[in-house]
């Protein structure tokens, strides 16, 4: 008998109900299932950022886990842009991003890369100001780890999220990194 699926009871089901084996940012529209930063891309981010580690590489190392060793000084995170199942649960982007900042406020940058909406990338630029560490790459063609083509593209920005490291606090308990406060702005 085969086994059921999620689409079979619900066809349509949103896609952050599915089980990631089902949902479609995970399996891919065409088959392939994951995708690495193209090189120029990494080289471009790498020569700026000096990055010493990466949780989420590349074959993935038996036994490695991203979301709970302790990361390096720059880290460069491209993580699962859908859901995963770490330790029997399903996980998503959020786990990536809490785990970034946990590593940030031990003092590591932590530049991390996610597809977002323009708008959003605008209206962070209008309230951070040319002082934010949000930056804009386009529709990054990522390339597919089974055969390495390049894929036609999300459809949506790509965010740079940088993290800088945090050197102290300010006399409020706002971290400080060496580009100024990181809390929120003056008013």
């Amino acid at each position: 008998m085969a086994e059921m699926r999620t689409t079979d009871l619900f066809p349509d089901a949103h896609q952050s109900r599915l089980h990631p084996a089902e949902n479609k940012f995970h399996v891919g529209n065409d088959g392939k299932h994951y995708w690495i930063t193209p090189p120029e891309l990494y080289a471009e981010l790498h020569a700026e950022f000096n990055f010493d580690f990466d949780p989420c590489p590349h074959p993935l190392p038996p036994g490695f886990d991203g979301l709970t060793c302790e990361w390096g000084q720059s880290n460069y995170v491209n993580p699962p842009f859908g859901s995963i199942i770490h330790h029997g649960k399903k996980t998503g982007p959020t786990a990536w991003v809490r785990k970034a900042i946990i590593e940030w406020q031990k003092g590591k940058r932590v530049v991390l890369v996610y597809p977002v909406d323009k708008w959003v990338l605008m209206l962070m630029k209008a309230i951070l100001g040319d002082h934010g560490q949000v930056r804009n790459l386009g529709d990054v063609r990522w390339l597919a780890t089974e055969d390495g083509s390049q894929g036609k593209g999300t459809g949506r920005h790509i965010a740079c999220f940088v993290l800088e490291a945090v050197h102290s606090l300010d006399h409020v308990g706002w971290p400080r990194c060496p580009r100024g406060p990181v809390g929120p702005p003056a008013r």
